[in-house]
């Protein structure tokens, strides 16, 4: 007579309701925890630096030119391949995720910090560098965040791992952007970054804590120029030989030109339209944070009921129409239920993008190349629109005034929607996805990366 095979036990997992239960497996929840150390750089250099600006009496122009820090962001895939191929001495033991989580951390710490000692009225071009070298640490960062994210959810927690690595995001960078307003009014801004900067810990003790992904591909060792150069240029090689590589490029490229532009000048509108640092707290930091947090619930609804391509052609038109909301509260004048309204319907439509679009670009990745690939789409995401808004924004701004401007952000969205919609029709989308984005690709450490 044979034994009955024991069967394990049930999971507290196994008593919540079917559509909750994957976001509380392990992988998603480490993907919400690295989302929240992503999240903060980003706010340190945006949204909370321009309003340090403005109340110090900087130009608008010279204002925006600060959004030029972001182009380290779109700079990236440079420097992405060593995350991919170097090993670092001694931590290295720890794995190669993990152990690049707790340097690229650190480094952002220290280089957060050093923003907060810069006097921005007495040494402009020196508070430039400083935001460029937290653009670089963040950078960095997101790098590795993305390969660890990526290699640590398996395909079908892809959906609902970039919602929760959404939540994180946003929750990083909007706490980190609330309390350096709150504090700023109270302590200072010194003491306001320097808080902030604990932010960085949660990836790196998720790192220590989960440890090293499963599907990660263990670098191999390089011995000469042209292994080293192979470790360089394969992982694109490897994206640009797919077919209608160019096309879904080009749709990076150009799917968020108008949310960027309107984004990094949405602080500058609301203080040249007497908005108080509380009413921006409550208003779009608070109210906003709440709408995204729905947004990211209705985007992994959605991409569930609907699949990734329909659900990421309503996110692009959501997210164009939510500019438009801008222009007709310049229109308003100062209210705060307009600014709520806007508030929450951009954040609304910006959370639902955040899981599907998120979700396709994580799927786009070879696991072989993860760090390298994923660097080269987001850093291409918003690169257009950066450019724009450092070198052109504060000058259009003053020129045709905030209304036209929301509204040229608004049609700045079309181009994208238009060619995403192409990209259904023909198939493109689905023959783009790469091994990550694959079932049973992967899912073992039984590879390693061809000369990287």
């Amino acid at each position: 007579m044979s034994e009955a095979i024991p069967t394990a036990p049930p999971s507290w997992r196994d008593s919540l309701p079917a559509g909750i239960r994957p976001y509380f497996e392990k992988a998603p929840i480490a993907a919400f925890f690295v989302g929240v150390s992503s999240g903060f750089p980003f706010a340190m250099i945006g949204a909370t630096l321009t309003t340090r600006l403005a109340q110090e009496g900087i130009t608008k122009s010279t204002v925006t030119t600060f959004a030029l820090a972001f182009l380290v962001y779109n700079l990236k895939f440079l420097w992405a391949w060593i995350i991919d191929g170097v090993r670092i001495p001694v931590l290295g033991r720890l794995g190669q995720r993990v152990s690049w989580l707790i340097v690229a951390g650190v480094f952002v710490i220290l280089a957060v910090a050093n923003l907060a000692f810069q006097d921005p009225s007495a040494n402009i071009y020196q508070t430039a560098i400083a935001a460029i070298l937290v653009g670089v640490a963040g950078a960095t960062y997101d790098i590795v965040i993305d390969a660890y994210r990526i290699e640590l959810l398996e395909p079908r927690q892809l959906g609902v791992g970039s919602g929760m690595s959404q939540y994180g995001w946003r929750i990083g960078s909007t706490a980190a952007g609330a309390l350096a307003l709150v504090l700023a009014a109270r302590v200072g801004w010194e003491w306001a970054y320097l808080a902030c900067a604990l932010f960085a810990l949660p990836a790196i003790l998720t790192g220590l804590i989960v440890g090293e992904p499963k599907r990660h591909r263990e670098p191999t060792e390089r011995k000469g120029i042209a292994q080293t150069l192979t470790a360089v240029w394969g992982p694109f090689a490897e994206f640009f030989l797919r077919k209608g590589a160019i096309l879904v490029l080009l749709f990076i490229l150009l799917h968020k030109i108008g949310d960027t532009l309107g984004q990094l000048v949405l602080r500058l509108l609301l203080d040249d339209m007497g908005y108080s640092n509380d009413e921006i707290a409550i208003w779009d930091v608070g109210v906003g944070f709440w709408a995204y947090l729905i947004g990211i619930f209705i985007g992994g609804w959605l991409y569930a009921q609907v699949g990734m391509k329909r659900s990421v052609l309503i996110s692009l038109v959501l997210m164009g129409v939510s500019n438009a909301s801008f222009a007709l509260l310049a229109m308003a004048g100062h209210t705060n239920l307009g600014l709520a309204a806007c508030m929450t319907f951009e954040n609304v439509a910006s959370g639902i993008g955040g899981v599907v679009v998120v979700a396709y670009f994580s799927a786009l990745t070879d696991l072989r190349f993860t760090a390298s690939q994923y660097a080269l789409i987001s850093a291409a995401a918003s690169v257009v629109g950066r450019v724009l808004t450092g070198t052109t924004a504060g000058a259009m701004v003053d020129s045709i005034g905030f209304v036209n401007f929301y509204w040229f952000t608004t049609l700045a969205a079309l181009p994208g929607i238009l060619l995403f919609w192409w990209m259904m029709r023909t198939g493109l989308v689905d023959a783009s996805v790469g091994t990550a984005g694959k079932e049973g690709a992967g899912d073992a450490r039984v590879e390693t990366q061809p000369g990287g």
